[in-house]
């Protein structure tokens, strides 16, 4: 893994500031867990089956298990037994002969084929079977949904609740996952309080940004373990940058980017060693993103606009989580092209992304794309990406979009 240059104060594109995280950042390590604790983490590893599943022929239906070739509508079959499901038939089963089965039971040796109940005319230990009962066999073979040693996960597989199914069927109790990234966020900034008490200041405002980035960072599968909001004074900022570098693996700050005499985003991790990977992105919005390390930790400075901290969050942190984790940043962007339910109007000078609404006919931007706007932020699921330049595009147009 390359190590962070410095960047001065160079404004690098948005592809390569991607591309820097995903040749820069790599995965912290690897830990073992039981598997009724890897929800939401990494595999490390490949996983593969232990076994067939199903490791036998069992029965698709519930009904009667039969050798087919000695079957025949209306013919009387003596029943010898009964298979369900966790305890078999320990027999064998001959022409002229039925077990009584149920769906998931395995299918006694000798048996071929299982007739559903609902064609069965049974009286005592003798079933006869109705016509009409082909031509399906209603049984599912071994293997038949994976053999053994197949793979059913790769490595860097999110162990969703699907991929968490998949896991428990490969019959392992522990997993190899990644380990997951600790997160410190820091919020700054004179105006900021805590929600619900803003209202007690004129000058203040609710401290918004860093919740929504924390529960970015869980969905991502990193836990937060330090939170905190600091007012724009740098040696109680610098003593929170130590705390935090101490207690993380990755810090995420926001507010302070520009240059202002009161912006010391950068200024706190100064004296903790910082150099910059990247130091600005030419996108609008979130120009003053910025990426770098200090004392062997990430260090991720967001803008303090709320819409600009959220964007540049799924834009710059979720692919900076994956690397962490041994995976890919395209993991985490899934570019889709997609149909404007709306007229686009032009892009500037900058790569744009355009917080968007979809519904059945497109993509439609919303009316506020302030950097600073809250209350239309919960209504945009889609980002729009509109390259420099980009002139006003019409209803139906496709264009490149990412879930947000």
């Amino acid at each position: 893994m390359s190590g962070p240059s410095h960047a001065g104060d160079d404004v690098i594109g948005f592809e390569a500031a991607i591309a820097l995280i995903g040749s820069a950042v790599g995965p912290l390590g690897t830990v073992t867990v039981p598997l009724a604790e890897a929800e939401g983490r990494v595999l490390a590893e490949p996983l593969h089956a232990r076994s067939n599943v199903p490791r036998r022929a069992v029965a698709a239906m519930d009904g009667y298990a039969v050798v087919d070739a000695g079957t025949q509508v209306g013919e009387a079959l003596r029943v010898i037994g009964e298979s369900c499901a966790g305890a078999g038939f320990g027999g064998r089963i001959a022409p002229g002969e039925a077990v009584r089965i149920f769906t998931g039971a395995p299918m006694p040796e000798g048996s071929d084929r299982c007739i559903m109940q609902e064609y069965a005319t049974r009286q005592g230990d003798v079933v006869r079977f109705n016509r009409g009962y082909g031509p399906a066999w209603h049984v599912r073979a071994s293997g038949s949904d994976f053999a053994a040693g197949a793979l059913l996960l790769d490595a860097g597989t999110r162990l969703t609740p699907r991929a968490m199914v998949a896991a428990a069927a490969a019959d392992v109790a522990d997993l190899l996952v990644a380990a997951r990234p600790r997160v410190a966020i820091i919020g700054t900034g004179d105006e900021l309080a805590a929600p619900g008490q803003s209202y007690q200041r004129e000058d203040a405002i609710p401290e918004s940004v860093t919740f929504g980035v924390a529960a970015m960072v869980q969905q991502a599968g990193a836990a937060t373990v330090y939170r905190a909001t600091g007012m724009d004074q740098l040696p109680a900022l610098e003593a929170l940058a130590a705390a935090a570098l101490d207690a993380a693996d990755l810090v995420i700050v926001t507010g302070g980017a520009s240059v202002g005499e009161r912006d010391f985003a950068r200024p706190m991790f100064a004296a903790h060693g910082l150099e910059l990977l990247f130091a600005k992105v030419a996108i609008k919005p979130g120009k003053p993103v910025w990426l770098g390390r200090a004392q062997g930790k990430w260090v991720l400075g967001l803008p303090g606009n709320p819409t600009s901290a959220m964007v540049t969050a799924r834009l710059f942190l979720l692919p900076l989580l994956a690397r962490l984790q041994g995976r890919r940043v395209d993991d985490e962007l899934r570019w889709r092209t997609l149909p404007l339910a709306a007229p686009l109007g032009a892009a500037g000078s900058r790569e744009s992304f355009v917080r968007a609404h979809w519904d059945d006919a497109g993509l439609t931007a919303l009316g506020n794309q302030d950097s600073g706007a809250q209350g239309a932020l919960a209504a945009a699921d889609w980002l729009i990406r509109c390259p420099a330049g980009q002139p006003a595009l019409g209803c139906g147009a496709m264009v490149s979009a990412l879930p947000f």
